[in-house]
């Protein structure tokens, strides 16, 4: 597998930002980006529960990813996401993102974290927009 370029100060794959989770992103055979991470216990929620809020994140993350393993950078311009059960804190988590459809400048994605004994805990889908050009430069 490929490791799919980071950010250096991105809170969730760069590995400059003191405070960030430094989560390392790779595409495999079919194109999809994957990762693997813990469910760390100080982005708690309630008692014992992995915070939402940082799970959608994750999901962003790694339909972005997906993205970027076919060379296209782009942004967030829609998500939905869907929570199927807790992630509890302590959990590792399988992320598993894909690229289900291109028009023109937009891509349609899916990702999904996974637990290490298979329970798909939360699922997304999200609309991506590539950069133009200039932007990407300005960004990166």
């Amino acid at each position: 597998m490929e490791e799919i370029i980071k950010y250096a100060g991105c809170f969730v794959c760069g590995d400059q930002n003191p405070e960030g989770l430094r989560i390392r992103f790779y595409y495999d055979d079919h194109r999809q980006a994957v990762a693997d991470c813990e469910a760390d216990p100080k982005f708690q929620g309630y008692k014992g529960v992995f915070h939402g809020g940082l799970a959608a994140t994750l999901l962003d993350e790694i339909m972005v990813k997906a993205v970027l393993a076919e060379r296209r950078y782009a942004m967030t311009a829609e998500m939905s996401v869907r929570f199927k059960s807790a992630i509890r804190v302590g959990e590792r988590l399988h992320l598993i993102g894909r690229v289900t459809r291109r028009r023109g400048r937009l891509f349609e994605t899916e990702g999904e974290i996974v637990t290490s004994d298979g329970a798909i805990r939360a699922t997304a889908t999200g609309k991506y927009l590539e950069l133009p050009e200039d932007t990407r430069r300005t960004m990166l």
